[in-house]
């Protein structure tokens, strides 16, 4: 694989997943709408339930909405992880990931085009969420966006990469929006997205332990942690070796050999 080849595919599938979503307005629109509305509306009821401020472990007092706003962050990058997926769900039934996994490049270098694709996409929904966010008035440290952004590189490669691996183990698209739901509900409801471990420890210490044990929870936690410059070694671990381990199962997963075998070699 020579370095054009690999920028040249690089360029092309990043370059055709952003010109599909930029077609797909309403993709853009419900990207959004989605965590306004738990930022808007919900963060009321929430706010009144957790009190005004929370002292989050880098012992800082914020409001709900600031709290709420790393996890509402995360689940635009499981949304957007998820949605790319479902487009590979969608190429396979078409034939043209076939086409792309038999190119001469490695497979898994095209994968992670495909997930870098999935990163730039979800960045450019992430900023135009926290530009509303902004605008709302919430009180989001300006610096913090810097710092954040290697962060979000690393958690969409992660999310994207469980996104991957669903969609290898899934030929129709109907059956992928089902398995879709089952996964994402669960992973953000049993996080710290919308309220701290230790709130939810003082409901069960089993749901507080589920949470501890999803790697959404660490990637919201690292995303939580960047933007006021600090750094959480154990949800970076965590965040890595997950993304590492998805990513490998979805190398395998999307073997066309593999899959022709499986057919029957028809």
């Amino acid at each position: 694989m020579t370095r054009a080849a690999a920028l040249i595919a690089l360029w092309g599938i990043v370059r055709r997943e952003v010109l599909r979503f930029f077609h797909q307005r309403s993709r853009f629109l419900s990207a959004l709408v989605r965590p306004l509305i738990w930022l808007v509306v919900f963060a009321a009821g929430f706010r009144a339930a957790l009190g005004l401020s929370i002292v989050p472990p880098y012992q800082t007092y914020i409001s709900y909405e600031v709290y709420i706003v790393p996890g509402l962050i995360g689940m635009i990058q499981l949304f957007a992880g998820m949605q790319s997926s479902l487009s590979m769900v969608y190429d396979q039934e078409m034939g043209s990931m076939r086409v792309l996994l038999t190119s001469p490049l490695p497979r898994w270098y095209l994968l992670l085009c495909k997930l870098l694709a999935g990163v730039a996409v979800s960045g450019v929904q992430v900023l135009a969420f926290v530009a509303i966010a902004l605008a709302f008035g919430v009180d989001i440290p300006p610096a913090g966006i810097l710092t954040v952004l290697p962060v979000l590189v690393l958690t969409g490669l992660m999310l994207g990469a469980l996104g991957m691996v669903l969609a290898a183990s899934t030929r129709q698209l109907e059956n992928f929006a089902g398995v879709m739901n089952f996964v994402i509900f669960p992973m953000f409801f049993l996080s710290s997205a919308l309220y701290p471990i230790w709130k939810m420890r003082e409901s069960s210490d089993i749901l507080a332990t589920l949470c501890l044990l999803n790697p959404f929870t660490h990637a919201v936690e690292l995303i939580r942690f960047s933007w006021y410059g600090a750094w959480n070694p154990t949800a970076l671990a965590v965040v890595a070796v997950a993304g590492a381990i998805f990513f490998a199962l979805a190398v395998a997963g999307f073997d066309p050999a593999r899959q022709f075998r499986a057919r029957g070699g028809r």
